[in-house]
C-alpha cells in the first residue's frame, strides 16, 4: 500500500513539534504512573514505591516539558497565549495530552512557513 502524503490542511510536524509531542505524552505518561502510586499509599495503604518512583520520573518530565514547550514556542512563534496554554496544560493530569492534539491540529508544531495562511477576521457589521 503506497504511503499518502500529508493533508494540506495539517503540515507535517517538524522536528520541535516532534520533541514536543513526545516529551508531552511521556509526561502524562509519569502524571498517571503518580496517580497509581498516590492510590496505592494513600488509599489502599499497600505501598509507597509507586510515589517514589513516579515522583521524581514526573519531576522530571515536568520540567523538561517545560523547557520543551519554552524552546518550541520560540522556535515555532507560538505566540504568548498558545505558551500559556502548554505551560498551562502540565499542571492538571493528563492534560499536556490535549495540548498536544490542539497544537498538532491546528498546525502549530510545523515549521511556520508550511502552516496554511490564516483567513482573513470577518468584518463586524456596524463597525466604522
Amino acid at each position: 500500500m503506497p504511503a499518502t502524503p500529508p493533508s494540506p490542511a495539517r503540515p507535517p510536524l517538524s522536528a520541535m513539534g516532534r520533541a514536543f509531542a513526545v516529551v508531552a505524552v511521556i509526561e502524562a505518561l509519569t502524571w498517571a504512573g503518580l496517580l497509581v502510586g498516590m492510590f496505592l499509599k494513600y488509599v489502599t495503604e499497600t505501598t509507597e514505591a509507586g510515589v517514589w518512583l513516579f515522583g521524581r520520573l514526573h519531576g522530571a518530565a515536568f520540567v523538561a516539558y517545560v523547557v520543551i514547550a519554552l524552546v518550541v514556542a520560540v522556535k515555532l512563534r507560538w505566540g504568548w497565549f498558545r505558551t500559556l496554554v502548554a505551560l498551562a496544560a502540565a499542571v492538571p493530569p493528563l492534560t499536556t495530552l490535549l495540548a498536544d492534539w490542539w497544537l498538532r491540529r491546528t498546525g502549530h508544531l510545523s515549521d511556520p512557513a508550511s502552516r496554511p495562511a490564516a483567513a482573513p477576521e470577518p468584518e463586524t457589521v456596524g463597525a466604522g
